[in-house]
């Protein structure tokens, strides 16, 4: 019998979480059921959602159980099938987690083209990020021509998009990274009009000169000391889509004061401030535009991407240890298996 290994959740972290937390096994193949297929996992796509995933307490969405398979999106190979609308040696967007082979419903797997985009760009640019980005910036943020756009984690999976859309839109374009490279690589590769390094001891006074006319649109990934430099510049009506806080994934207790939320909330008011949360899967209506829009604009090059890739099942966790630290650049997959459709 084939093994098959997988990483569970053997124990809810407390901070940042290791093997302790994420362990390694293997079991015995699994087979499909009647409408199932079974995948074999060529990339593993990792995102600072899975954090949230990893704790017990309520959120968005069900927290993995103790001893289940960690979750996340997939992209692999069909190697056994019992529906007609799925063939064996197909290609497929799933959900099959940390593991090296999961049964799916057909129904439940998107069948790729090759031809068409690499097949980890449906995890990636063409996938949740790409859709996040899009959605995020169009639908909360709604950046008009002239405006200044900020983007935290700008050269991360979701930023590096947001950024690109913003400049197709007419918008100038600053971001925010954590090293000097990922900065001069949003702004050679994807067209940002500054980037700033929010490591430097003089990042607000950086922030500041980048923005000269205030920040019209902030898109949130981070928090942090990232969020209390861009609050004095934000101008009236300035829109913030909140997609992540990653510099408070790992937080164990409350973070020290002084209790800035009281004067955040006097902004809100005074400069009547659009701050929302979003997901998403919320607005799953837009897909379709999506896809038109984003297959174009990577097709004739307006927007780039990067992808950051770490080969091995065994080197997930440091990998996403990584992610949460800042190591990654652009969009971060762990190629479990060889991909037949790479040259």
């Amino acid at each position: 019998m084939t093994l098959n290994r997988q990483i569970i959740l053997a124990q809810r972290p407390q901070g940042m979480p290791d093997e302790t937390h994420l362990q390694m096994q293997e079991t015995d193949m699994p087979s499909p059921g009647p409408g199932e297929v079974l995948v074999k996992t060529i990339y593993m796509s990792l995102d600072p959602y899975m954090r949230g995933r990893m704790s017990a307490a309520k959120s968005y969405a069900t927290s993995v159980a103790e001893g289940a398979v960690m979750e996340g999106a997939t992209v692999g190979e069909v190697v056994e099938s019992n529906d007609d609308s799925i063939a064996v040696g197909d290609y497929v967007l799933a959900h099959g987690g940390w593991q090296e082979y999961a049964v799916q419903a057909a129904k439940a797997v998107r069948k790729l083209d090759p031809a068409a985009a690499p097949i980890s760009t449906a995890v990636g640019v063409l996938g949740m990020p790409g859709f996040t980005a899009y959605v995020g910036l169009d639908e909360i943020g709604q950046p008009q021509a002239g405006e200044t756009v900020v983007v935290s984690a700008a050269a991360g999976a979701v930023g590096q998009v947001v950024g690109q859309i913003a400049k197709i839109k007419g918008c100038r374009v600053v971001g925010v990274a954590g090293a000097p490279d990922k900065c001069r690589h949003v702004v050679e590769n994807y067209g940002f009009d500054a980037c700033v390094n929010y490591k430097d001891d003089d990042f607000e006074a950086q922030l500041s000169d980048a923005c000269p006319e205030g920040i019209d649109v902030y898109f949130e990934n981070v928090g942090g000391k990232v969020f209390d430099a861009v609050r004095g510049l934000l101008n009236d009506f300035a829109r913030m889509p909140v997609c992540g806080r990653i510099a408070h994934y790992n937080d164990s207790e409350a973070p020290p004061g002084p209790d800035r939320l009281v004067a955040f909330m006097g902004q809100v008011l005074v400069k009547r401030l659009r701050v929302q949360g979003f997901i998403q899967f919320d607005y799953r209506h837009r897909y379709s535009d999506f896809q038109r829009d984003m297959s174009a604009w990577v097709r004739n090059g307006d927007v780039r991407y990067q992808e950051d890739i770490v080969d091995g099942l065994e080197n997930a966790v440091d990998a996403f240890q990584g992610l949460l630290q800042g190591r990654n650049r652009g969009k971060l997959l762990v190629r479990v298996a060889a991909d037949p459709t790479r040259g």
